[in-house]
């Protein structure tokens, strides 16, 4: 059983979507980040940084945080959504990386400057909505020839959809990136990524939520 500790975030999508797409039995743990509990002593000692997601699996004992890592350690435990030749694991782990150093820190900061920052920065705003905008044309450029980013489905493309799905929220222009939305399209159609996308929001009680036991509405 993997015990998560998440928040309705891209990162947290990430490792929800991963853990509904492989169907790895979960429990999940709300993090309430507006009430400070990230900083609590008892999750710093599973994440240190204090960031979610973060998981433990109870049938190793293992604790993992950071999203990028969590994915990789549920596809060498499934077996699953990585290839096992050198070649095509690497080619998954540069596009996850890509995501990890590109797409989030980029499209974090225009959700930032657009929604939060009590000041009007235009040239901030520009700055991080055309960085990830540029980042989206490689991502469309790339899968002009494949299905998936990778070739075959994978993680990569879990990591990448989870944060490309909120473009709207960080008003990043997707106009004319048709191979980016087919992408898009493929993606959305997966049962595993939209309960993915529920969690924690559709959990009530959320020791109650175990794969595949969330309420499924699209976002």
């Amino acid at each position: 059983m993997i015990e998560l500790y998440t928040a309705g975030t891209p990162n947290g999508w990430k490792v929800s979507m991963t853990l509904e797409e492989m169907q790895i039995p979960y429990e999940v743990n709300l993090v309430n980040l507006s009430k400070g509990e990230q900083r609590l002593p008892e999750f710093l000692k599973i994440s240190p940084n204090g960031r979610i997601p973060a998981i433990i699996d109870t049938d190793t004992g293992i604790s993992v945080f950071e999203s990028g890592a969590i994915m990789v350690y549920l596809a060498e435990k499934s077996g699953q959504l990585m290839p096992s030749d050198l070649a095509g694991k690497y080619d998954v782990m540069q596009w996850l990386m890509f995501q990890m150093s590109g797409i989030g820190p980029m499209q974090g900061q225009a959700v930032t400057f657009v929604r939060y920052f009590p000041e009007n920065i235009p040239q901030a705003i520009d700055r991080y909505c055309n960085e990830s905008r540029r980042l989206y044309e490689v991502l469309d450029n790339h899968l002009a020839d494949r299905d998936y980013i990778a070739g075959e489905y994978s993680i990569a493309d879990i990591a990448n959809y989870s944060w490309v799905r909120s473009y709207y929220w960080a008003r990043v222009n997707i106009d004319g990136l048709d191979h980016l939305r087919a992408w898009m399209d493929r993606m959305v159609a997966k049962p595993g990524i939209l309960r993915g996308c529920e969690v924690p929001q559709g959990a009530k009680n959320s020791k109650d939520l175990k794969q595949g036991g969330a309420s499924i509405t699209t976002t």
